[in-house]
């Protein structure tokens, strides 16, 4: 794509970068939850460890820098599948780095120390723990029950040789006193990330910038350096804006998941995630293999992935509309995909891997068919023209391409 040609430097004027805008502090980094969190969604299939390990392969090409592999506390087949994800990541030198989910209990961190050291793998730790009343009323919990599982459950972590992230659930909904007696507590014990989490997906953009300022609190009270994760559900459809606030906020690394898998309606999207802090200008990568790693998790996972879907789905670049078809048409006419991109995008799909794609039907114009013609290099006569468009005027949906063919073959025959 040619960006260096003359064009006018006011073609698009940018609400967003007018007022001030919230930056992240450092690097950018993620974590996909994708092969935990995301496995736990009601409606999604546990692939076999063959396709995990394509999905863990896919993640390390879009240059995500941590995964959950797991929580092999939860029985054979989870840490079998724990290890060989391990054993891929070393074997095939990959850069993306694993971690495990573990409940605040020794039993389950002892299957993670073990693994670790039989693939010479070092593994994060993710030690999660309820933490809002309404949890520990409804289990019967105090916090100082909460308090000694912490103390007890770190320590035993790093005396294994584990580098230990503290995660909260429910943060989104915990009091500012219990949060600080608890991260206090597991950062005094030798945790090096703590973990922000909106668990019921309850956060709103507002909510998740105020938390995130309130830990960074604690953690700059303890004087040691400790990162800040989000972890961020999408049960109100605020997960991504949440998210992005989160970083803006000082988190300096997000969750996500491919798609949005996940527990009820799911987690963040990782894909439309690194779209954005793309966008943004926060991350600098290639992101051309986003569709390889979205299909690959959608048909790992049996998730299908909407027709609108952002993106990556199907209608994400595509119009038969007759104006905004124009448009795109006489962009391209001018040799220019920059500008085909953004005349009626908001994303520019060359940037991740697609192309504008101009289709026919009951809305589409004369230079939707004559494009489309062109294109397939059959001469756009002008009965051949009148012919596709009274069909598509009379269709309810838009023409696929053998319907167009078989419109156009009397002009075929005589071309040929």
């Amino acid at each position: 794509m040619d960006d260096s040609r003359d064009r006018p430097a006011d073609l698009i004027y940018d609400w967003n970068q007018v007022g001030p805008a919230p930056v992240p502090r450092g690097p950018v980094m993620l974590d996909d939850e994708t092969l935990r969190d995301g496995l736990q969604g009601p409606s999604v299939t546990d692939p076999p460890i063959d396709t995990k390990v394509r999905i863990l392969r896919a993640m390390d090409a879009l240059g995500i820098d941590t995964a959950d592999v797991g929580l092999p506390g939860a029985g054979p087949r989870a840490a079998e599948d724990v290890e060989a994800l391990c054993r891929a990541i070393a074997g095939e030198r990959l850069r993306i780095r694993p971690n495990c989910a573990a409940r605040t209990a020794v039993k389950d961190i002892e299957p993670i120390a073990r693994i670790s050291g039989a693939t010479g793998m070092p593994i994060e730790t993710c030690l999660f723990i309820g933490s809002s009343a309404i949890r520990r009323y409804v289990e019967g919990w105090d916090v100082d029950h909460l308090l000694r599982l912490t103390d007890e459950s770190v320590s035993f972590a790093v005396r294994e040789g584990l580098t230990v992230m503290y995660v909260t659930e429910d943060t989104m909904r915990a009091d500012p006193t219990t949060l600080r007696r608890l991260y206090s507590t597991a950062i005094a014990c030798g945790a090096r990330r703590v973990c922000v989490t909106d668990t019921v997906g309850c956060a709103t953009p507002q909510g998740a910038a105020a938390l995130v300022r309130f830990i960074g609190t604690i953690v700059a009270e303890s004087g040691a350096d400790i990162g800040i994760d989000w972890h961020g559900h999408r049960d109100r459809g605020l997960d991504l804006a949440s998210t992005l606030a989160a970083i803006g906020a000082g988190a300096s690394r997000a969750h996500g998941c491919a798609l949005g898998i996940g527990e009820r309606a799911g987690n963040t999207p990782m894909d439309l995630l690194l779209v954005n802090l793309r966008l943004l200008g926060w991350i600098e990568r290639d992101l051309r293999g986003l569709s390889d790693y979205c299909r690959t998790v959608a048909e790992g996972c049996r998730v299908p992935i909407p027709a609108n879907y952002p993106v990556v789905g199907s209608d994400a670049f595509e119009t038969a509309t007759g104006v905004h078809a124009a448009a795109v048409i006489k962009a391209l006419r001018k040799d220019d995909v920059w500008l085909a991109d953004r005349v009626y995008s908001g994303v520019p799909a060359t940037d991740f891997g697609f192309s504008q794609r101009v289709r026919i039907g009951p809305m589409s114009g004369h230079s939707n068919v004559i494009f489309w013609l062109e294109q397939q290099r059959i001469p756009a006569a002008e009965e051949t023209v009148a012919r596709i468009l009274e069909a598509a005027k009379r269709s309810d949906r838009l023409l696929e391409d053998y319907e167009l063919f078989q419109l156009a073959r009397p002009a075929v025959r005589q071309s040929g």
